[in-house]
């Protein structure tokens, strides 16, 4: 991830500082601070008819690989609403956003963040792929793409899904609709 080389403050040069336990980047003049946070990331889990929906990405990383509807929560979003927005962007559908069911860290080491995974249902809106996805469709257990799937804890929560595991295989949260073995 780039570093700042100038204050966003007021314009000073930045300098490299111990500080709060580590190396910093640290402006002489004002006294800002820069904090590398994490970011924090949503996808959800959207189910119809025994069906998973699934988006091929169309953006890097992995382009051209299949997730979950997912995307980054904004400076100034909440959770639950940045991913009916990633929802509605990437696919066309509305969906109410329903309970957290995965919490795990981002595996890319240039961005690292906090992914948290949401059942989602649909209210509205067709199926279409939006302009950062080059597909949006529905797949079944037997028709999941597993070899190009983008992400590998997508992939694990998805199989635990598949395989009816009544909670999810990093935070033991229930996983939604296995009522029945295998769905």
């Amino acid at each position: 991830m780039p570093q700042f080389r100038f204050c966003p403050h007021c314009a000073h040069e930045l300098v490299r500082k111990e500080m709060f336990g580590r190396e910093r980047a640290y402006c002489p003049a004002c006294g800002f601070v820069h904090f590398r946070d994490p970011k924090l990331s949503v996808g959800g889990l959207v189910v119809k008819d025994s069906r998973v929906l699934l988006i091929r990405r169309g953006v890097i990383p992995r382009i051209g690989y299949w997730a979950v509807p997912s995307g980054f929560v904004e400076y100034d979003e909440q959770p639950r609403p940045a991913l009916a927005r990633e929802i509605e962007e990437e696919t066309g559908l509305r969906v109410q956003v329903g309970r957290v069911i995965e919490v795990f860290p981002n595996a890319d080491p240039e961005k690292p963040g906090v992914f948290l995974f949401f059942e989602a249902q649909i209210t509205g809106g067709e199926l279409k792929p939006g302009d950062d996805v080059s597909d949006a469709r529905w797949f079944g257990r037997e028709e999941m793409p597993w070899e190009t799937m983008a992400f590998a804890e997508m992939r694990e929560l998805l199989r635990a899904y598949w395989r009816g595991d009544e909670t999810s295989p990093q935070t033991g949260r229930p996983l939604p609709g296995n009522e029945s073995p295998g769905y």
